[in-house]
């Protein structure tokens, strides 16, 4: 396959989410005679630029492992004036443009290669209808960047899309020992990504736009789906991950053999957060009825043990201190559990082993769930008590099964 369509695309970051969903996606559907990248390590656009603008994508099925060439792509810095300018000059043609950088805070930053200023300098010259996914996985992502944009320009028939992205993908090391193709010749890194492309988008308003990348999926409201990502799919991973660190497992496919766990998983994933999902958002979709969320669940931990993923306990466990957060995956699994009636003692376990590795002192009474938490949250009020008070239960639970030497984890809950 080649490029041969129309329309110029543009993306900003070429990490996994940009290099393995939404460059791969332009490149097949086919409707794109140009592929442009915005990337701020020179050490990268270098790489690019002497394998030809050619990369290769490792994705994972279910069965195998497909490797993907996608090119020529043109990777520019925006630190280099001229690449800059190269740019600019790109996204005034760009019907289609896409950031994924690592989080919001970097939409702003000092100086003209400022990802918001370069984005607004193109997009002022554009004539003609353009959207902006924004892939950053925060829930007002779009927001965000429009309004840093608008404080530059304020262009027309110009929209703003968040995105709900369920798609696992990262960087995979040393991939000779695993076969997987690497992003250029004698590069020492692969993209790993799975095959799942069902990525859901805010609804496009602007009259006669028809997208390039078609594949992906156009929903009124986001934000329920936003929160079953996190309080599902993102909640029980990271659950899986802090429990099996306290196994010693290395690797997410290796779930499969351990008995009661991904039952345990599954339970957690219907009875607590897919029961809450349900209850606040019924009628909203198939997928908030119990069927439709049984068939979500069974997809999703069948893709995150997936051997031909890769995927290490140590990735998806990275950053407890993130996944802790107030709002984020397991202690706003907790509160959303609580405030639809629901007592979740699973994910309570999940966050209590996440607290643990901050510090392994937190299991035996050592070191308090407020100390460790308390600089992260930074609330108060009675619904904190409440989550100290399931941490504590999730301490307990923690503690008690390491000291029964870590048996069978459904059949340990069912015990108590």
């Amino acid at each position: 396959m080649s490029l041969s369509g129309k329309h110029t695309y543009v993306g900003f970051g070429f990490g996994a989410i940009q290099a393995g969903l939404f460059l791969t996606e332009a490149f097949r559907s086919g409707n794109f005679r140009r592929l442009v990248v915005a990337e701020v390590l020179p050490e990268v656009v270098a790489e690019i630029r002497d394998a030809g603008g050619m990369y290769s994508v490792n994705v994972a099925h279910a069965d195998r492992v497909e490797t993907v060439r996608i090119g020529p792509i043109d990777l520019y810095d925006p630190a280099v004036e001229a690449d800059r300018g190269e740019l600019v000059a790109a996204l005034a043609e760009a019907p289609e443009i896409a950031t994924a950088i690592p989080s919001v805070t970097f939409y702003e930053n000092e100086g003209p290669a400022s990802l918001h200023r370069v984005l607004a300098a193109g997009l002022a010259r554009r004539r003609g209808p353009a959207v902006v996914y924004a892939a950053e996985n925060h829930n007002r992502a779009a927001e965000i960047l429009g309004d840093l944009v608008r404080r530059e320009t304020d262009p027309a028939d110009v929209q703003f899309l968040n995105t709900v992205i369920g798609k696992m993908s990262g960087l995979a090391d040393a991939p000779d020992a695993h076969g997987l193709a690497t992003i250029t010749p004698g590069s020492e890194r692969a993209f790993l990504v799975e095959a799942f492309n069902c990525i859901l988008i805010s609804k496009i308003d602007l009259p006669g736009f028809r997208r390039g990348i078609d594949v992906f999926i156009e929903k009124d409201d986001l934000l329920p789906f936003e929160e079953a990502k996190l309080y599902g799919h993102n909640a029980t991973h990271a659950l899986a991950a802090y429990l099996a660190r306290r196994l010693g497992i290395e690797k997410m496919a290796d779930l499969r053999d351990v008995p009661g766990f991904v039952p345990f998983l599954r339970d957690a994933f219907l009875q607590e957060s897919g029961q809450a999902l349900v209850r606040k958002h019924r009628g909203v979709d198939d997928l908030f009825t119990p069927k439709g969320y049984e068939k979500y669940a069974a997809d999703l931990l069948e893709r995150m043990t997936n051997p031909h993923l890769m995927d290490t306990i140590e990735r998806v466990g990275r950053d407890p201190r993130r996944k802790l957060g107030w709002d984020d995956r397991l202690v706003g699994t907790l509160r959303l559990a609580m405030s639809q009636g629901i007592e979740p003692r699973r994910y309570a376990a999940g966050a209590a082993a996440a607290l643990a590795a901050l510090d392994d002192d937190y299991l035996g009474g050592g070191v308090p769930a407020e100390t460790l938490a308390d600089p992260i949250w930074d609330t108060d009020g009675p619904e904190r008590g409440r989550v100290l008070a399931l941490l504590e239960y999730g301490r307990r639970f923690i503690r008690d099964w390491r000291d029964a030497g870590y048996p069978n984890l459904q059949d340990f809950l069912s015990g108590r």
